[in-house]
């Protein structure tokens, strides 16, 4: 198994920061001094409200939100770490849109800033399907330090591979 496999695609000199990171044994101690309390987001309510916060304040009156839950059957490697649907459902001659956010049911338990990257990449794709410049402007405008938050997140996940749950 590739220890490293979520910074896949990473500038060789920072897989090998991260590697000696790994070797002292300090990757843990690193996270939870940037990061030392998990967030208090955890039901699929409270969720949807912190959701619908960060919509509010960044896209408007962009497309309603009708759902947004933890789920357990995404993994993370295959799937990131959340989805966005939007489905059209004919009713009749009625049509009926269904926008809803699935984050990995892993960030329940995990630092503020990772679940609002994860939010916030989900809603930029509410006026940006593609991953593109667009995409990465608009998340950067929402949330200042995305790819900080993003890089640090992958730390996380690969101390969750390694070691198990830093904040339980």
């Amino acid at each position: 198994m590739n220890q490293l496999k979520y910074l896949v695609g990473y500038q060789t000199e920072t897989i090998q920061q991260v590697q000696k990171i790994l070797d002292d044994g300090r990757l843990g101690e690193i996270i939870l001094s940037r990061y030392p309390t998990p967030h208090a987001v955890r039901t699929d309510k409270q969720l949807y409200d912190y959701t619908m916060d960060l919509k509010s304040r960044f896209l408007g009156k962009s497309q309603p939100l009708s759902r947004v839950t933890y789920d357990s059957k995404i993994k993370v490697i295959q799937h990131a770490l959340g989805q966005h649907h939007y489905i059209t459902k004919a009713h009749g001659n009625k049509t009926k849109t269904v926008n809803e956010i699935k984050i990995a049911s892993v960030f329940k338990n995990g630092p503020e800033a990772f679940l609002k990257m994860i939010t916030t990449h989900e809603l930029a794709h509410f006026r940006e399907k593609e991953h593109n410049k667009s995409f990465y402007q608009l998340c950067r405008h929402m949330e200042p330090q995305y790819h900080q938050y993003e890089f640090d997140l992958r730390l996380y996940l690969t101390y969750l591979d390694l070691y198990g749950d830093l904040y339980s």
